[in-house]
């Protein structure tokens, strides 16, 4: 868990109850029970010590705006318009005015409406924003779509029973009953019936997650659905109760509970924090900012600053989230991509010390990793002095068996992708330094093509001595064989691999050096190199200009 929000009290113990609230740019608006309507201005200040405070300014206070109650409340800034539910009958009034635009009579009897507000481009640019609304009037839905300052209709559709709740998705409308979630094609009047509620003793809810998606309340579950009813992911997110609203923030996900607000990742489906709120129960955001609000209480939730919420996550080793925040940054390029490097790195080195070799390799090849650094995680790879430079966020895992193995085949994979890729850019730009990143900041990388090329087929021949001696002739057979020749020359000698430091002394025109292994290794009986033939051949295909001494 880290703290991805602080909640900031912004009224307390409001003298009138909180019905519904709604928002947009810096406007909270409140509907009452009392039936008036509040609009405070939220201004963000600095308080000392760098403290994160709020300016809240009552700025109007219109006690006839309704009747009765203010059930429900939604600002639409785009065509400057409130839309309001009260005595069972929705109006729309002028966002800045209050004053009425029109009582839509045809919805008397009305306990709830849901918006969609899409935007769309003209072949010019200009934007058009297109309003559709469906009210829930007892057993029916009304559909209807905003034109020329008023609701015209749409289509409307009879139902089994009255909504509780209802959320827009593409050409569908899913809608909660006391029992059950159904999903309506709004084209077609299809109706599909989804599952069951669960413990009916508590109130369905539907919360918009993507404009193809939504998320299902079921007891203590959330389920995600696409606009065709299907799941879209294997497993629910678990609450640690029954929300009874739930915000859609990215990438977070909000959930008001009775004693506070939790927050959760929808793929990740991770607990992230919880927040105590006493008796919390509307929630709305618009414009980037987000309000709680129970019946006398008003609170702000604000993010941390996500460079702080990264540097927790990565301590908390959940760095496929802090990946998701950095994204979201408003840094330059560079740093942004300097900053998503670094925690990439991290994480393949995390999935490394898990013993996921093959996933860890798969990040650090798309990263451009230097090869070195990757190379230095393992035991006896690299020589020492050029090893104890390197520094890691931790000690790497220690190595042996089974588990050994499967971390050199990983390597070897890699290595060899990464030689492709070398040999291609210097066959390419063969002047240019290579540009490579650190696992850890502050290391130290590799910039000549050169010994870099040396590195990786000397550690190639190391791998293979250990895993697959077949494959190292092979290897000291290629034409463009960049293997350091005394620290190869150390290995098959200590391995007695007299038949692959020959063909090693041959490619890199070590003649006199492969004739001596070769007489001295003519008189030993056991040596696979006994006798002169070996000698002989190896003169034959010794060229007059290639003879050193």
């Amino acid at each position: 868990m880290h703290d991805a929000y602080e909640a900031i009290s912004l009224l307390e113990k409001l003298p009138l109850k909180i019905e519904s609230i709604t928002c947009h740019d810096d406007i909270l608006l409140v509907g009452t029970k009392e039936s008036h309507l509040l609009q405070y201005r939220i201004k963000r200040k600095s308080g000392a010590a760098g403290e994160s405070k709020f300016d809240v300014q009552l700025e109007r206070s219109n006690k006839n705006f309704a009747k009765k109650p203010i059930t429900q409340l939604s600002a639409v800034p785009q065509l400057h318009i409130l839309i309001s539910l009260s005595d069972n009958v929705v109006s729309v009034h002028d966002l800045q005015s209050f004053n009425l635009i029109t009582c839509i009579n045809k919805t008397r009897g009305a306990n709830l409406f849901a918006l969609d507000v899409q935007t769309q481009k003209s072949l010019s640019g200009e934007e058009n924003h297109v309003l559709r609304m469906c009210v829930s009037v007892k057993r029916k839905l009304q559909v209807s779509f905003w034109k020329n300052r008023s609701f015209q209709d749409l289509t409307e559709m009879n139902l089994y029973d009255v909504p509780r709740c209802m959320c827009w998705c593409k050409e569908s409308i899913c809608v909660g009953f006391r029992r059950d979630y159904f999903l309506v094609k709004i084209n077609s009047g299809d109706i599909k019936e989804l599952f069951p509620l669960g413990n009916t003793q508590h109130e369905p809810v539907i919360t918009k997650v993507a404009n193809d998606r939504l998320m299902l309340g079921r007891d203590n579950m959330s389920i995600l659905i696409d606009s065709e009813g299907q799941p879209t992911q294997k497993n629910p997110i678990n609450w640690t109760g029954i929300p009874t609203q739930i915000e859609n923030n990215p990438p977070y996900i909000i959930g008001i509970l009775p004693k506070f607000i939790e927050v959760r990742t929808i793929e990740t489906k991770l607990l992230i924090q919880q927040k105590e709120l006493q008796h919390a129960k509307f929630i709305c955001q618009g414009s980037g900012n987000i309000y709680v609000a129970s019946i006398n209480f008003i609170w702000r939730i604000c993010p941390m600053p996500i460079a702080y919420q990264i540097r927790q996550l990565l301590e908390n080793h959940e760095f496929e989230l802090a990946l998701r925040l950095a994204e979201m940054t408003d840094e330059q390029d560079e740093e942004k991509q300097k900053r998503v490097h670094n925690i990439k790195n991290l994480y393949a080195f995390d999935l490394f010390c898990q013993h996921r070799f093959e996933e860890s390799m798969q990040i650090f090849v798309k990263l451009g990793t230097d090869p070195s650094h990757v190379i230095g995680l393992y035991p006896n790879l690299l020589p020492h002095e050029f090893r104890k430079q390197l520094e890691y966020p931790k000690k790497p895992p220690d190595l042996e068996g089974g588990e050994l193995e499967k971390a050199l085949s990983a390597l070897q994979d890699y290595l060899t992708q990464k030689r492709n890729e070398l040999l291609s850019d210097i066959s390419k730009e063969s002047n240019k330094e290579l540009s490579t990143i650190a696992i850890q900041e502050g290391n130290t990388t590799i910039k000549s093509k050169k010994q870099l090329s040396q590195i990786i087929d000397t550690t190639l021949l190391k791998c293979y001595i250990q895993t697959n001696d077949a494959l190292v002739a092979p290897l000291l057979r290629l034409k463009d064989n960049s293997c350091h020749v005394e620290e190869s020359e150390k290995i098959l000698k200590k391995k007695e691999k007299f038949s692959e430091l020959i063909i090693l002394y041959e490619k890199k025109g070590l003649h006199e050096k492969a004739l001596h292994l070769l007489m001295k290794q003519a008189a030993r009986p056991n040596s696979p190199l006994k006798g002169h033939d070996r000698t002989v051949q190896y003169l034959q295909h010794l060229g007059i200009k290639s003879w050193k001494v």
